[in-house]
């Protein structure tokens, strides 16, 4: 099934996000997490990939691209079955806003803090919250390495205030600690494969890698085509007509397109 059946659509009204285990098959993860371990730990090492760091210092690696390109990250973003739950999460026409890679490496990877995705979103230039992120888990994701947690509901609350620290954009402490006191705390742990498909303004966080494993993530969002940005702050996030793939596509390339 690639759409939300309707108990899971129930769940993502209700909760902010659901689960969809084994969204990539196994060897559909390993195709994808060799090619890009090979490439992105090689661009890492000659300073082309970002890193952001946390309160301790301990840095996460990122890379974003701007568009879904003819290769295995941009086929992933236009996938059928993350374009489908997509599309069904919002409920309107939607259009790839950015995807990414974050890349937590062992004993390594950092902290993110609280946050709403539509807590910097809305700055860019998107007016309404109709957007929302698909994340697949790359690697067993667990508590030790640094899997993601969310606060379960709190997309209701609508944006909260953000503010700038530590190089992340973060919710306020203020209205965070009532949150936390009202909303049930959640670790999203995953087999490698799984996708957590999540409202844009559902809070969430992650903590440092401390183990000696892996906790790589392919992260795609899709916005609204009605609410892209009215005004243009980013090279990512403005509005390009989204051409869907059929499953796998990815895996069927060269090794040097990948």
């Amino acid at each position: 099934m690639l759409t939300m059946n309707e108990a899971e659509a129930a769940a993502y009204n209700r909760d902010g996000y659901i689960i969809r285990s084994g969204l990539l098959t196994g060897d559909e993860v390993d195709t994808f997490r060799s090619r890009a371990r090979a490439q992105l730990e090689a661009e890492s090492k000659a300073g082309v990939v970002m890193a952001k760091g946390d309160k301790e210092g301990k840095m996460t690696l990122l890379k974003m691209w701007n568009k879904a390109e003819d290769d295995q990250y941009g086929y992933l973003a236009r996938d059928e079955r993350l374009v489908d739950l997509a599309e069904d999460a919002i409920g309107k026409p939607i259009y790839l806003y950015s995807h990414k890679m974050t890349m937590k490496q062992p004993n390594e990877g950092g902290a993110w803090e609280w946050h709403q995705d539509f807590g910097y979103w809305y700055n860019y230039g998107c007016l309404a919250p109709e957007m929302m992120s698909i994340y697949v888990s790359l690697d067993k994701a667990t508590r030790e390495n640094g899997c993601l947690q969310v606060l379960k509901g709190t997309h209701k609350l609508g944006r909260l205030n953000h503010i700038r620290e530590n190089d992340q954009t973060n919710v306020e402490q203020e209205h965070l600690e009532a949150a936390l006191k009202r909303f049930e705390h959640m670790y999203v742990e995953m087999e490698a494969g799984d996708a957590l498909i999540f409202d844009g303004n559902l809070l969430h966080r992650s903590d440092a890698n401390r183990s000696n494993t892996y906790r790589w993530g392919y992260i795609s969002s899709y916005n609204a085509v009605e609410n892209a940005p009215f005004k243009r702050v980013r090279e990512y996030g403005n509005y390009e007509a989204l051409k869907k793939v059929p499953a796998g596509t990815f895996r069927n390339l060269p090794e040097q397109a990948a």
